[in-house]
C-alpha cells in the first residue's frame, strides 16, 4: 500500500439498511511515510502489530454481510490503527492520551515508545483523520437520509490477557463484550445482541471495553444514530497473538450477521 492509496473502504449494502458495521483496528498496512516516523526495528514492530491489530475481524464482517439477510453497508479502516486510530478523540476528550495511545499512538501497549518526544500529530490528523471522519459521517448521513436512522456496530477483538495499556484491565474479561453508550444504545439493540452471541460461553458490557463510535457530529445529540461495540476475546476464535484463525470465526461470522438483521428493528 503507498501513500496515495485509499485509507478506508465504504462498500454499499441494501439501500432500505440502516445498519453500518465498522470494522477500524483490522489491518496492519503502514504507508512508507509513516513507518519512518516510527522508532521500532522491523521485528519489533510486527511484534507490536500482532498485538494491537485486531486480526481478522475484516474477515468476521465479510462473512456475516454475507450471510444476513439485508446486506449491511461496511466501512473498513485498510490502515494500520498505529497510522491513526479513528476512534479516538482527537483533543484533551480522550482518556488514553494518558498512556500515549491518543489518535495518533507515541507509546506501544506495553507503554514503549514508538514515535519520538515531541512528534508533531498534526499532518497524521490531516491527512488520515480527518478525512476518515468525514468519510464515516458522511456514510452516517446517507443512512439517516435513507431510511432515517442509522445503526453503527463495531467489530473490534481484544487480548485473552490485559496489555500494559490498558486503563481498565482489571475488570471481567468475557468471550464476547459490549460497548454501551447511554445516549445512543437502546435496551433493544443491547439484547438483540446479547441474545445473537449468547453461544460463546459469557456476554457482558463495558468491561474491559467500554462505549461505542458515533461521528461527532451526531454524538450525544441525534438519537436516530445508535451504536454498539462488539469487542470479541480473541482466543475465541484466533491464536494470539496475531495468529491464524480457528473455527471460531465462523460461528462468529453467523452470529454477528443475526445481530445485523435484529438491528434494524431496534429502537
Amino acid at each position: 500500500m503507498t501513500d496515495a492509496s485509499p485509507s478506508f473502504h465504504l462498500l454499499p449494502g441494501d439501500p432500505d439498511s440502516p445498519v453500518l458495521l465498522h470494522v477500524p483496528h483490522s489491518s496492519r498496512a503502514l504507508p512508507p511515510g509513516v513507518r519512518d516516523g516510527i522508532v521500532l526495528g522491523d521485528e519489533e514492530l510486527e511484534r507490536e502489530l500482532d498485538h494491537i491489530t485486531d486480526s481478522h475481524t475484516e474477515r468476521i464482517a465479510d462473512l456475516a454481510t454475507r450471510a444476513a439477510g439485508v446486506t449491511p453497508w461496511r466501512f473498513v479502516n485498510k490502515l494500520s490503527r498505529l497510522v491513526v486510530d479513528p476512534e479516538r478523540f482527537p483533543d484533551e476528550r480522550e482518556e488514553m492520551t494518558a498512556v500515549g495511545m491518543g489518535a495518533v499512538y507515541t507509546r506501544t501497549t506495553h507503554r514503549a515508545e514508538l514515535r519520538p518526544d515531541g512528534f508533531d500529530a498534526r499532518p497524521l490528523l490531516e491527512r488520515y483523520f480527518a478525512p476518515y471522519a468525514r468519510a464515516m459521517t458522511a456514510a452516517v448521513a446517507d443512512r439517516l437520509a435513507a431510511v432515517g436512522s442509522a445503526v453503527i456496530i463495531d467489530v473490534h477483538s481484544y487480548p485473552t490477557e490485559p496489555l500494559p495499556y490498558e486503563l481498565h484491565g482489571d475488570g471481567p474479561r468475557p468471550p464476547i463484550c459490549l460497548g454501551t453508550d447511554s445516549h445512543h444504545t437502546p435496551p433493544a439493540l443491547l439484547e438483540a445482541a446479547r441474545a445473537a452471541f449468547a453461544g460463546f460461553g459469557g456476554v457482558g458490557t463495558d468491561s474491559p471495553f467500554a462505549g461505542t463510535y458515533v461521528p461527532l457530529e451526531h454524538y450525544g445529540r441525534d438519537t436516530r444514530v445508535r451504536a454498539l461495540m462488539v469487542e470479541i476475546r480473541r482466543d475465541v476464535y484466533m491464536k494470539e497473538p496475531g495468529g491464524p484463525a480457528g473455527p471460531g470465526l465462523d460461528a462468529l461470522a453467523a452470529a454477528l450477521a443475526e445481530l445485523v438483521d435484529a438491528a434494524g428493528n431496534t429502537d
